[in-house]
């Protein structure tokens, strides 16, 4: 797994308009995210910090223990966590787009479910509130309704009594 590094540096890229991820030896990481969507904290180019480093590592362990994707696609999930995590403005929820879970077993784990009135899909849960979860589309592409989608990695906000848990993780596919 590709270890964080204090040499890393955040970029906020107006000619690309996306929050980058300097990682040294030209190797950039380009988020999906655009700077009109991130706080100001990354406009003065940050330095990949502790607090990232931590973030980064613990979701790439948790991910990593599903034994489903390589070590690049949980890099790049991680990576763009960190980001939304600490870099991505708050957003309002859209639940609308989801029907409510009417089981009783409540989700324990960050990868969930949801589902629109046109398909299940899997997201990562990045921040979590009693109000609300910040959460990670890890589809390729997931329909919210006849007119709107999500791409992999874009963020959206539910109530929590939108997430469907996973019932058995072995029935998890891999799809990042």
């Amino acid at each position: 797994m590709l270890q964080a590094s204090q040499k890393w540096n955040w970029i906020a890229c107006a000619k690309s308009n996306a929050l980058l991820l300097d990682m040294g030896n030209e190797m950039i990481f380009c988020t999906p995210y655009k700077i009109r969507n991130l706080t100001n904290d990354v406009l003065g180019n940050p330095a990949f910090s502790l607090t990232d480093a931590n973030f980064y590592e613990q979701v790439s362990s948790y991910l990593d223990s599903f034994n489903l994707w390589n070590e690049a696609q949980i890099c790049q999930m991680a990576l763009n966590a960190t980001a939304v995590k600490h870099y991505l403005k708050p957003m309002l929820t859209k639940s609308w787009f989801f029907e409510l879970y009417q089981g009783t077993e409540p989700s324990v784990d960050a990868i969930i479910q949801l589902k629109s009135k046109k398909e299940m899909g899997q997201f990562l849960i990045v921040d979590h509130t009693n109000e609300g979860s910040v959460c990670i589309c890890l589809e390729e592409c997931y329909s919210l309704d006849d007119n709107f989608e999500l791409k992999q990695f874009e963020v959206i906000k539910v109530l929590n009594d939108r997430i469907y848990p996973l019932i058995i993780k072995s029935e998890l596919q891999k799809r990042a």
